[in-house]
């Protein structure tokens, strides 16, 4: 039994065909389906059912299956492992934080691997949407703060670190009908809502809170966002955090809206199972969210 083997079970059951586990591989389709001939010779198994179109396991290969899942995670463990024991201090460490995340928290982890590691440039990314998770998967960022909307569990490490309250909001200026009942999407289709734009890219692209039928502006970050909806051109929903002030003092009130209740998200920390981490993205991950 070789690891090359068990690299090739779990590339077609991830993919569901032989062919997309020859192209993550990148290798030829017949050298994948030798490697788990000789695999299920060696066993004197059947680990695929090849009845149909796309390979199914036998009831036997969902269990040796599950093994090799934990094998597999084991060894990328160890891999790792070893990576940090020679790993050298890196010259960029890449952060990609969601823009709904509250930073405040973040700083001091930030100051103290700064002060620990003053040779490597910290890059702090704000992305929106899908933005944290395209960067870490297209490995354009060490470390994702931000939900695991979209982001494939089976790839990553993660840990929750912190919560945000997504909540409607808008300026007495709008002039929206007033009372207790909460507002129907015809009463919201006259006014504007404004959205933010994603930076996850088509893959990652994602859309929340979008009330059917009715008018949108869209701005490229937060601030934006929330400069539009003070001024009284539109409303929209905005992180808790950068609206407290504004709320307790009058120029932003909550809004309650059918099909829009605030939104609790939780906000993990993340990271590539496959990309080892050096020493000071190590650093940085076990900071985040103990403060």
């Amino acid at each position: 039994m070789k690891h090359d083997q068990l690299l090739a079970l779990d590339a077609i059951v991830s993919t569901g065909t032989f062919r997309g586990a020859a192209e993550r591989l990148n290798k030829s389709q017949s050298a994948v389906s030798h490697a788990i001939r000789l695999l299920e010779e060696e066993l004197e198994i059947s680990l695929f059912s090849r009845a149909a179109y796309r390979p199914a396991l036998t009831p036997a290969g969902e269990i040796f299956y599950r093994e090799a899942s934990r094998v597999l995670r084991q060894m990328q463990d160890l891999r790792s492992t070893a990576a940090r024991l020679r790993a050298r201090v890196e010259p960029e460490i890449t952060l990609a934080v969601t823009a709904t995340m509250d930073l405040d928290p973040l700083l001091s982890a930030l100051a103290d691997v700064g002060q620990r590691h003053p040779a490597t440039h910290l890059r702090l990314a704000m992305e929106m949407m899908g933005g944290p998770a395209a960067r870490l998967m297209e490995g354009k960022a060490d470390i994702a703060l931000a939900s695991m909307d979209g982001v494939p569990l089976d790839k990553v490490e993660a840990e929750p670190v912190a919560e945000v309250t997504i909540r409607p909001v808008a300026s007495p200026k709008l002039d929206l009908p007033s009372g207790t009942r909460a507002l129907s999407v015809s009463d919201m289709q006259s006014y504007i809502q404004v959205v933010t734009a994603g930076t996850g890219g088509d893959a990652y692209a994602q859309s929340r809170d979008l009330l059917p039928g009715g008018r949108k502006w869209t701005v490229s970050d937060l601030s934006a966002k929330k400069k539009v909806i003070v001024s009284g051109l539109g409303w929209g929903g905005m992180p808790d955090h950068m609206t407290r002030e504004e709320r307790e003092a009058g120029g932003l009130r909550s809004l309650n809206l059918e099909g829009f209740p605030p939104r609790h998200t939780v906000l993990y920390k993340i990271r590539r199972r496959d990309r080892p981490p050096g020493v000071v993205a190590t650093d940085l991950w076990d900071r985040i969210g103990t403060g």
